[in-house]
């Protein structure tokens, strides 16, 4: 892993224009314009954050979405599907880099924390005014957290305790999936633990300062991540998510946890930027949502999806190869319907936010832990439905929409014990369209539910929906022995080798 000077140069500008440098006063040419001597810890916070979901544009027609909002997830669980290039619904693509993430917010949040712990800088100024050490340190060990489980759910092995110590290790080892896992539960517990009664961290336009959402996103982080020791890890999964449930997760939709874009240019929603400024049209929702929500009259369809030209809702088939894709099918425009529905209107206005977490999801979480038998001891079916239900109701609320009773009384609606954990994973599903869809990847995972079929043109190695993402070449050209030795462990770095909790 490379450890990037471009980030520090750029950031060194924005702190000079940022503290008032006078035009013409250069202060000590000696001083290195990659290692600004007073970054300020706040600017730094919201950089991490924006990295969450942020668009980058890397071409003049192209652009990368940030961490939870990214394509990739949303495509391998068919709840989108592209229109245009078809490459990546047929798993075509195979390496994806994590390389900006470790060079830009974790490198962010890593000197938050020195800052605010070495002796000599922590009551500096840049660092004092933007909150107390504590709840900075706290704050910046929750982020780092999740930015840490995002990255080993998707490549399973990573870098971690060797990570981000520059020039001084640029060839960290990779740590086992399960010793990262074992270190991020530790480091929430004890990040939530470490906020103190002073100012909260500046700089947060995430939660706006407030602690209580800190602590609910980090006991919801840590409940999602006991959910994947299902299969490979009950017991500890178990002990995790009831620890996680006591210090309090999502409890209403008013806590749901949301990416918010702004009707600005600079953090603008991804989709909008492909469908209003680009004018692509790259993506539509799925005929696999479609068909799936249309089979039990689900009212969230009328949200989630456009109408055709004919006034029906048409999901883009998923997996085709790009000269059938072209032949056959058109999104059109936004005021121009083709002949598969496009993404609906809430979730592609230039301020339509991004769903991290909801109150929905969280109770299918509760609902499948209860058939588990996490929560009670035992499956409990009676616990499992009335979490399922309301869950529903919530999804429902959430999107201004209502259902009537018939539809929780209709076959595959309708609670099933023999079916539970297929039934709350694919409404989990359905509720999680267009939001951190790496949650649902896992999700199917772990469970195989929704149950899906693999695109008939898969490009990849076995020709199945990918269970993981590989390496960037920077690995096996930079820090080979350490790529070596993690592949002698994991396995083979392709899509079809199953990271740790999904064996």
């Amino acid at each position: 892993m490379k450890k990037s000077f471009i980030n520090y140069i750029i950031f060194a500008a924005s702190l000079a224009l940022a503290t008032g440098c006078k035009p013409g006063d250069f202060g000590d040419l000696n001083v290195s314009p990659n290692s600004p001597a007073k970054p300020v810890t706040s600017l730094m916070l919201t950089s991490a954050e924006r990295y969450m979901g942020r668009t980058t544009a890397v071409t003049s027609t192209a652009t990368v979405p940030g961490v939870i909002n990214d394509y990739a997830a949303k495509l391998y669980t068919q709840q989108i599907s592209e229109v245009l290039y078809t490459s990546e619904s047929r798993y075509a693509t195979k390496i994806y880099n994590y390389g900006g993430i470790y060079n830009s917010p974790l490198e962010d949040l890593t000197l938050i924390i020195k800052l605010n712990t070495d002796e000599l800088t922590k009551n500096a100024p840049n660092v004092v005014t933007n909150g107390s050490n504590a709840n900075q340190i706290s704050v910046a060990r929750i982020l780092k957290a999740f930015y840490f489980q995002n990255m080993t759910d998707r490549w399973g092995d990573i870098p971690y305790t060797e990570a981000l110590q520059g020039m001084a290790l640029i060839t960290p080892k990779f740590d086992r999936q399960k010793e990262v896992y074992l270190a991020l539960f530790k480091e929430l517990k004890e990040a939530v633990a470490g906020f103190d009664n002073g100012g909260m961290a500046k700089g947060d336009f995430l939660f706006e300062g407030d602690k209580n959402k800190w602590k609910t996103f980090a006991a919801t982080i840590r409940m999602n991540m006991a959910l994947r020791l299902s299969k490979v890890d009950p017991a500890l999964g178990k002990t995790e998510f009831n620890l996680a449930l006591a210090e309090g997760v999502i409890n209403s939709n008013a806590q749901n946890i949301v990416y918010k874009f702004l009707k600005d240019s600079s953090n603008e929603n991804n989709i909008y930027y492909n469908y209003e400024v680009n004018k692509r049209y790259d993506y539509a929702i799925s005929n696999t949502m479609v068909d799936a929500l249309a089979a039990i009259a689900d009212p969230r369809l009328s949200v989630y999806a456009d109408t055709t030209k004919t006034g029906t809702y048409v999901g883009m088939p998923y997996g085709l190869t790009q000269g059938e894709a072209g032949k056959s099918y058109s999104s059109g425009s936004v005021g121009f319907p083709g002949n598969v529905s496009l993404i609906g209107k809430a979730f592609r206005s230039q301020d339509s936010p991004v769903r991290i977490f909801t109150y929905a999801e969280t109770l299918l979480s509760k609902a499948e832990a209860y058939k588990l038998g996490w929560i009670t001891g035992a499956p409990d079916d009676a616990q499992a439905e009335v979490a399922y239900l309301a869950a529903i109701k919530a999804s429902m609320e959430q999107n201004g929409v209502t259902a009537t009773p018939s539809y929780f009384n209709q076959p595959g609606v309708a609670y099933d014990a023999g079916n539970a954990i297929k039934q709350i994973i694919t409404q989990k599903w359905m509720t999680n369209y267009m939001g951190y869809a790496t949650e649902s990847w896992s999700d199917w995972r772990r469970t195989g539910f929704p149950v899906l079929t693999p695109s008939a043109n898969a490009q990849n190695l076995g020709k199945q929906i990918p269970v993981r993402q590989c390496y960037s070449n920077d690995e096996p050209s930079l820090n080979n022995k350490n790529y070596q030795d993690m592949l002698s462990i994991q396995g083979p770095d392709e899509l079809n080798t199953p990271v740790w909790w999904n064996k």
